[in-house]
Order: C-alpha cells, then sequence, then structure tokens
C-alpha cells in the first residue's frame, strides 16, 4: 500500500505541476485534460482516477495557492492588522504578489473561467467576494476603530482584489519584467495607502494638515 500510495501522489503532483505550466503558457480555456496528461507523461485514464474533470483539478491547485497564502501572511490575530500602515499593508501586498507569481497558471485560469461565464452567473463578482475576505476583515477592523474607508468594506476589498488580480495577470504574462518585484510591491503599497489612508501630508502645508493641530508659524 505504501508504494501503491506514494506512485499516486507522484502521478497527481505530475499532473498539477503540467497544469500549472500549461495554463501559465497556453491559458486555462486552450489546455485540455489530454494536453495535461502528455506533458505529465501520464495517461488519460490515470487523470481521471484523480480530478473528475477539470475544473476539479483548478480547485485542487487553488486550494494549494490558498494554503500558501496563508502561510505567507501570518494570519492569527489578522483582522487586527492595520492597512493605514505602510508597511502591515506592504506585508500583504508582498505576500500577494508572491502567491500570484508562483501560482501564476491558477490567477490565469480563474481569471480566464470567470471571463468566459455568462454574465448572468456573477460568477467574476462572486470569485472577488470570496477572494479578498481577508482584505474585507481588514477593512471592517479599520472602520470599527473609525477610520475612514473610502465605501462598504466588501465593495473596497473586491476592488483592490481586481486591481491586483488584472494588474498581476497583465504584468506576469508580459514575457519580460516590467519591474522588479520590489518595485511592483512598493508602486502598489503606495497606491492602495493613499487611497485608504488619504494623500500625505504636504510638508509646511496648512491644507495638507491631517494631524489637527495648528500649523507651525
Amino acid at each position: 500500500m505504501g508504494i501503491r500510495r506514494a506512485r499516486a501522489a507522484e502521478t497527481r503532483g505530475a499532473l498539477m505541476d503540467a497544469a500549472r505550466r500549461l495554463f501559465a503558457e497556453r491559458g486555462y480555456l486552450n489546455t485540455k485534460i489530454t494536453d495535461i496528461t502528455a506533458a505529465a507523461g501520464r495517461s488519460t485514464g490515470s487523470f481521471y482516477e484523480h480530478f473528475a474533470d477539470k475544473d476539479e483539478l483548478l480547485r485542487e491547485m487553488a486550494r494549494e495557492m490558498e494554503a500558501q497564502g496563508d502561510s505567507v501572511i501570518d494570519t492569527e490575530n489578522s483582522a487586527e492588522h492595520d492597512l493605514s500602515d505602510r508597511q502591515q499593508l506592504r506585508d500583504h501586498v508582498a505576500g500577494g504578489w508572491t502567491v500570484m507569481r508562483d501560482h501564476l497558471g491558477v490567477v490565469v485560469a480563474h481569471l480566464q473561467s470567470a471571463i468566459a461565464a455568462p454574465p448572468e452567473s456573477r460568477q467574476m463578482w462572486r470569485a472577488l467576494v470570496n477572494q479578498t475576505t481577508e482584505f474585507r476583515d481588514h477593512l471592517e477592523y479599520l472602520r470599527v476603530r473609525g477610520h475612514p474607508l473610502p465605501g462598504d468594506p466588501t465593495v473596497v476589498a473586491a476592488a483592490i482584489g481586481a486591481m491586483l488580480s488584472l494588474f498581476g495577470y497583465a504584468a506576469l504574462t508580459a514575457g519580460e519584467p516590467v519591474a522588479s518585484d520590489d518595485e511592483i510591491v512598493d508602486t502598489l503599497t503606495d497606491l492602495l495607502l493613499h487611497g485608504l489612508a488619504g494623500p500625505p501630508i504636504a510638508h509646511g502645508s496648512e491644507s495638507g494638515n491631517k494631524s489637527g493641530d495648528e500649523p507651525e508659524e
């Protein structure tokens, strides 16, 4: 049984690795199950021993992606992270970017399958809401503390998720680096930060004083 289980795990892993590569290279819609099995060096029958169809394979791949996301950001008391603090926000953006880069095939597959779904299915909106629950919890925490938000936490979180996922898709499939990872993370962090925390205080500007103190003479 030990050898049989090891071989089954090896086959499962080979199929998932092949799917990651092909989804990233060809796209989800253009990849057939037979393409995956050929790239993995496995029979088509072996695929159905592990997955009912391509959608189930994608769900398993997404679970692995989510597990990495949980490990990248410390989720203990994570709802209390203050996203108006630049370093805490940057940690989340950097973690999300790393996960997207490592699981590009899943990012491509999710976006393509959602766009291809009939609009009446509302699949895109449901996916955005489901994939941004952690951001929403952080935003709820800010609102409870009296921090003004640009809008409803669910809507703001979904908007952030849409921007990050579409930008990640575009940048990571550009064929050449559009910028270094650090440059991208810093750019996204500052873009989000000023939307959540307000514009930076202009030095010596009375109108830019956000502290409530009188401006210096």
